[in-house]
């Protein structure tokens, strides 16, 4: 006697195998937004907690908790809602919300109060937080240490374009594309391209915005990039390799790292000596 074996194109009781076709990921024209939603999930560095990454109306971008609340539960002041994949301050009407994880993330403080609902949150998220580091599933990460200085490798440099001053999110050799390749994974490419033009490191006066007091510090180091051509501001401010810049329908996997410079929120990345300085020590802006 002899198995029955079915042939390889079928299942062991004889049915066809069902091939699903790969449909690739696009955005369409009319989206507000050019983000993806796959790969915009992470784990918090506090607390191991999962956290949804989204873009504001003003293009920066804001984590939030993974799951909806209670709007009735949470204060005014905390409420999300998404809308085409952008996240708006306050509630849309409904009556369920969502809330920025800073919010919630038991390890950070917040600003203000936040209720009994938001604390007794908070409380259930700390008690798996230390379930995750008492079985090893998760680490903190160390307490942030003095910021290195411009001329360091890991700076966060201060660069001015398109008629406004970003805070980069990595040195400047290391901002990487964030267009989709066809393997649906980040562009590895970096922005700064050695073909194209380039900006120039320059001492600029450290103006505050208006109606806020002056800084003792009148002059920063500014990666300048205003003489460049629009295109070419434009295209470091979508934070994309010139590869992708010259394809508009690819997909965006991940925000771009750009935060708007605040000489006084920002202070600690205000530094007043050009890279080729190269102090040893960390500077007090």
């Amino acid at each position: 006697m002899h198995p029955n074996t079915a042939s390889t194109g079928c299942h062991w009781d004889g049915h066809p195998h069902t091939a699903h076709t790969r449909r690739p990921l696009r955005v369409t024209a009319t989206s507000p937004s050019r983000l993806l939603r796959i790969g915009q999930s992470s784990r918090c560095h506090q607390c191991g907690h999962r956290i949804d990454r989204y873009q504001r109306a003003d293009q920066r971008p804001i984590a939030l908790h993974s799951t909806e609340l209670d709007a009735s539960q949470v204060p005014a002041s905390y409420r999300w809602h998404l809308s085409g994949g952008i996240a708006y301050p306050h509630g849309d009407g409904s009556t369920w919300c969502r809330v920025p994880h800073l919010a919630l993330c038991p390890g950070r403080t917040p600003a203000a109060q936040t209720g009994p609902y938001i604390d007794s949150l908070r409380r259930q998220l700390a008690v798996r937080t230390r379930r995750l580091i008492d079985t090893g599933q998760f680490t903190p990460a160390p307490p942030a240490t003095c910021e290195p200085p411009v001329g360091s490798s890991r700076a966060r440099p201060v660069v001015q374009l398109l008629l406004g001053r970003y805070l980069a999110d990595a040195p400047l050799e290391a901002i990487r594309c964030v267009a989709q390749t066809c393997q649906r994974h980040r562009c590895p490419q970096p922005v700064l391209d050695p073909s194209r033009p380039s900006g120039a490191w320059t001492l600029l006066p450290a103006t505050p915005q208006r109606g806020q007091l002056a800084l003792p510090a009148t002059i920063m180091a500014v990666y300048d990039l205003s003489r460049l051509p629009y295109s070419e501001q434009l295209r470091w401010r979508n934070q994309r390799c010139p590869v992708h810049a010259a394809a508009p329908d690819v997909a965006d996997l991940t925000p771009a790292g750009w935060q708007v410079f605040d000489p006084l929120l920002d202070a600690a990345h205000l530094h007043t000596r050009l890279p080729h300085t190269r102090p040893t020590h960390c500077e007090e802006a």
